[in-house]
Order: C-alpha cells, then sequence, then structure tokens
C-alpha cells in the first residue's frame, strides 16, 4: 500500500479531531436532554391542583417537601438523584404553585400524592420525605405499602396527631380561633422570622449556608396554613393502627439529623412495626439535613435507593 501524503494526512486529522468533537458534543446534549426538567399540573379533590416538577428517567422517586417550603427545597438533590432516577418534586396543596387548601373539604396530602401518581401512571415509587413529607411517607407506608418501592423519612414519621376519622370539634375550633387571632396580633411577618431563626439555629457547623435559600422559600409562602383551620392533612392516628395491623415489608430508611437527635437519641417507634426498616443518624446538621448536609445526604439516600432498585 502506497503511504498518504503528508496533506492528506492532515486532513485525516483534522478530519478525526471534528468528527471527535461533535460525537462528545451530540453526547453533551443527550446528557442534557436526560436532565431536562418538565413541568405540570395535576387536578385533585374538589377542584384543586398540583403543580409538579420532573427530571430524569428511571424509576420514579418523589421528593415530598417540609411544612412551609416547596419543592425547591430539594434543588442539591434533584441533579444528583435524576442521573439514576425519574425525579418528581411536587408542591403539596397550600404550599408553592399549587392550589390552596380549603377548610370546608376533607383532604390528605397523601390522597393528592396517590392521584398524583395514578394521573402520572406510575404503579410504585420510591418516596423520600422531610419533616412534613415524612408524615407523608409515614402515611403512604402505612395506608398504601403496595404502591412504595422503598421510602425515606428524614426528620419525621407518622404523626400522632388525630387523623381523618376524628374531625374537629367545637372545642378545637375555638382553640384554632384564637391561635389564629393571637398570630394576627403578631404578624405575619415576625413569625416568619422567628420560623427561619428556628430551622437554622438548630443545624450544625453549615446551617447559616441555608438561611438564605429558607428566607426566599417561606417569605414566598402565603402562610395560609397557620391562618386558617385545617382539615385532617395526614392519616397520623389512623396510619397508626393500620401500620400495626400489616406490619409492611417495604424497606424503609429513617434518618435523624445528629443536633435535632440529641445526646441520647431514641430509636424511631415506627421500626417496631417495620420489619425492613432501618435508622441512622446523619452527623453535624439539624433538621434541614437534606440542605446542610446534600453531598452527604445524596451518597446516603442514593445508596439506600439503589440497593433497592425494583428492575
Amino acid at each position: 500500500m502506497k503511504h498518504l501524503p503528508f496533506i492528506h494526512i492532515c486532513r485525516l486529522q483534522r478530519i478525526i479531531i471534528i468528527a471527535t468533537v461533535l460525537l462528545a458534543f451530540s453526547a453533551n446534549i443527550s446528557y442534557g436532554k436526560a436532565l431536562k426538567t418538565t413541568s405540570g399540573r395535576i387536578n385533585v379533590s374538589g377542584g384543586g391542583y398540583i403543580y409538579y416538577e420532573e427530571t430524569g428517567k428511571g424509576e420514579p422517586v418523589l421528593l415530598l417537601h417540609g411544612h412551609s417550603l416547596d419543592r425547591r427545597m430539594w434543588a442539591s438533590q434533584v441533579k444528583a438523584f435524576a442521573k439514576h432516577f425519574r425525579v418528581i418534586c411536587p408542591d403539596f396543596r397550600g404550599y408553592g404553585k399549587s392550589s390552596d387548601q380549603d377548610e370546608a373539604l376533607q383532604m390528605t396530602h397523601l390522597d393528592d400524592i396517590i392521584t398524583l401518581m395514578d394521573s402520572l401512571h406510575i404503579e410504585r415509587a420510591h418516596i423520600v420525605g422531610l419533616s412534613m413529607g415524612s408524615f407523608v411517607g409515614g402515611d403512604c407506608v402505612a395506608m398504601h405499602p403496595e404502591r412504595l418501592i422503598s421510602c425515606v423519612l428524614a426528620s419525621g414519621a407518622i404523626r400522632s396527631t388525630k387523623g381523618p376519622s376524628e374531625p374537629m370539634d367545637s372545642l378545637e375550633a375555638a382553640k384554632r380561633d384564637k391561635e389564629i387571632a393571637e398570630l394576627k396580633q403578631k404578624g405575619i411577618q415576625k413569625m416568619k422570622e422567628e420560623w427561619i431563626e428556628a430551622l437554622t439555629s438548630g443545624g450544625g457547623s453549615h446551617a447559616e449556608s441555608i438561611r438564605k435559600p429558607l428566607t426566599e422559600m417561606i417569605n414566598d409562602w402565603t402562610a395560609w396554613q397557620p391562618l386558617h383551620k385545617e382539615v385532617r392533612l395526614f392519616y397520623a392516628r389512623d396510619a397508626w393502627e393500620r401500620l400495626k395491623q400489616v406490619r409492611p415489608s417495604t424497606p424503609v430508611l429513617m434518618i435523624t439529623g445528629e443536633k435535632e437527635a440529641g445526646k441520647s437519641p431514641r430509636r424511631p417507634a415506627m421500626l417496631t412495626y417495620l420489619p425492613n426498616g432501618q435508622w441512622l443518624i446523619l452527623p453535624d446538621c439539624g433538621h434541614m439535613l437534606n440542605m446542610e448536609r446534600p453531598k452527604l445526604f445524596n451518597k446516603t439516600v442514593l445508596k439506600f435507593l439503589k440497593k433497592h432498585r425494583e428492575k
């Protein structure tokens, strides 16, 4: 075979370089598409709707936010999780971009999440909840374990308050009226400032880093909840009774921040009824552990989710 002229070799090298760049660019585009975020609204009971954002592909993971916050609290988790899963971040009714609640309509956040799953044709999902999101996740473990692949409950569990089977009576209504009047006299902004301080002061050495995003979310929050008589939004005691009967085999990881756990941590009571439940304490963080220690939180939770993949 004859040797190629030098000029042809140079042209061939240029072609190879250009092809390599194009392939790399194409790969980056494909990766970008895989992480593209879409959004939508799902109709729920009473004429309400749930706003959600979705990123990534694969088994679905629902990230459920805390009280006074919204889907934005998961900013440090979405991209990391979406490399491996289909990540869905809803705003609960009464928060973020979802519709308000209604004092006259009995609904629960769990029922809205089940409606969301049904509307998105999701039969089973992983749930990761924090604080209020864990109340809802805990309700799901007890009431609808068949809809779960696994569940992570951070800074929370099933509540011990009254559930839908125990509606508000006149005495409780009068007490709430008094609390609402006192809050109005105090001022919503003052209440928000105190709440922000409570969430940050109870954290670890990274707590100040979350003050700005917390402030943005809490200032955007309408504060509808403390100004109204909420219905039974959580199955709570009803869920506890169901949990004790069913003792679901769902893999459940409960996580507590070291600062919130205190010097004498108490094992979560839910674990008594969860044969595949486990508990760990995340060091150097408080209630908002996913925002304070995002890298450690992501590593911990992703390890658990990958271990319990369904496919």
